[in-house]
């Protein structure tokens, strides 16, 4: 019988080691969904609840429409009744009851959505009709049982299922919840997010710049792309490339957050101050990802409960928006408990050759179905990290595997969609 011996107590060289070996992106997108946790359920008034994303499973509590109701103006008759010629002996509006009754030789003026007398088994179209004052004439030679006609419970049964938790509130699922009265709503709260750019590099969009000195574009970027997923930007700004006033920023950004979004100030230089801040504010999981842009990316979990996410991206504003969609977005919508987490991975074929790369690159591209409904892609022009008009008319990310040879034109590579492909003549928006 063998002993097992106990396995070492890991150093600190073996934690450095550990955190900053370069993690494959579907592995380090494993660590970050496990951390991300679901945010709290409230219950909002209707108006409030547009592009939300529904916490509960929701029910019909009521049939739908909950009274037989005519689906064109018209006149109520009984079908069965062969008699061209209708005393008419009221009017049936939508929004009321008329206490009268039908029988055969008599009808009832009604409008669309209005319900159905009592007696009356069928609508006549007033187009098939000749009104008087006190009758009608119907040139209809053959009047059928149900006729324009909404039966009750015909759009929704009660105890139907309507809508699963998971789902995103748009036009057609709100009316649907407003239409069977379900107010206030389930949802999950928006994601408080902060979002810092650091470097004191960086100057605001509208201020001159000096010599060495750049606008910020990061933080206007990440802002839109955060609130795009519905997220809540509690706080943005430009943090110092000062220590104490970084950390005591990121302290209160921490405290205020469900997640906190930096850019810049995590790769190797004197004054990438977010990597070591992060090691004393929280607990870091991965420091290096495997791909092209994008290969310092910092994440970490603060908080009492470790509940807190904390993603250090890189300065570029294209590593920065690559990151976001490969970590950042899959994280809110799994916070918010959406049942699409992922964006779709399609085969596409390249347009033309393309470089060899040492690690996954994720280039942006338009991919549009050709003639054939082939999916093709061409990149957006230069891939630099730097360039953030590549961007611009992307509808997709290529995914690039490593090796040395190019790839070619007609080569089958797989693409991440932004949006839907374009059409053989459409254009980019």
């Amino acid at each position: 019988m063998s002993i097992q011996q106990p396995h070492e107590a890991m150093t600190d060289t073996d934690q450095e080691r550990e955190l900053d070996r370069l993690r494959l992106p579907e592995e380090a997108r494993a660590v970050v969904l496990a951390r991300a946790r679901p945010l709290p359920i409230e219950r909002v008034p209707l108006p409030e609840a547009g592009w939300r994303v529904l916490a509960e499973g929701l029910v019909a509590t009521e049939d739908h429409p909950p009274f037989a109701a005519a689906t064109m103006d018209g006149f109520a008759v009984v079908a069965n009744d062969a008699s061209p010629w209708r005393e008419v002996i009221g009017a049936q509006m939508a929004g009321y009851v008329t206490d009268v009754e039908v029988t055969a030789g008599t009808a009832v003026r009604i409008t669309t959505g209005a319900p159905l007398p009592r007696g009356a088994d069928a609508v006549v179209r007033v187009e098939a009709t000749e009104p008087a004052e006190d009758h009608v004439i119907i040139h209809q030679e053959v009047v059928t049982s149900g006729e324009n006609i909404r039966p009750v419970g015909a759009d929704l049964r009660r105890g139907e299922r309507l809508l699963a938790a998971g789902t995103v509130l748009g036009p057609a699922e709100l009316g649907l919840i407003a239409g069977l009265g379900l107010t206030p709503v389930p949802v999950r709260r928006r994601a408080r997010v902060s979002v810092l750019s650091t470097g004191d590099e960086l100057v605001e969009p509208g201020q001159p710049v000096g010599p060495g000195q750049i606008r910020d574009s990061n933080r206007f970027s990440l802002v839109v792309a955060l609130q795009r997923e519905g997220a809540e930007v509690v706080w943005s700004g430009k943090a110092p490339d000062e220590r104490a006033a970084l950390r005591r920023l990121l302290v209160e950004r921490i405290a205020a957050s469900d997640v906190v979004v930096t850019s810049g100030g995590v790769s190797m230089g004197e004054l990438d101050l977010v990597k070591a801040l992060l090691g004393e504010l929280a607990t870091v999981h991965f420091r290096r990802v495997f791909m092209k842009p994008g290969k310092p990316l910092n994440f970490a979990t603060a908080g009492p409960d470790g509940g807190v996410l904390l993603f250090g991206l890189p300065g570029n504003p294209v590593s920065a928006l690559v990151s976001f969609e490969l970590f950042i977005r899959p994280a809110l919508t799994s916070m918010a408990g959406r049942a699409d987490i992922d964006r779709p991975f399609v085969p596409v074929t390249l347009a033309h050759d393309t470089p060899p790369t040492d690690r996954i690159e994720y280039q942006r591209a338009t991919v549009r179905a050709d003639p054939d409904g082939r999916l093709v892609a061409r990149t957006t022009g230069g891939q630099a990290s730097s360039r953030l008009a590549s961007f611009v008319g992307a509808n997709a990310l290529l995914v690039i595997p490593p090796r040395a040879e190019p790839y070619r034109a007609g080569e089958r590579v797989d693409a991440l969609l932004l949006a839907p492909p374009l059409g053989p003549e459409q254009t980019p928006a």
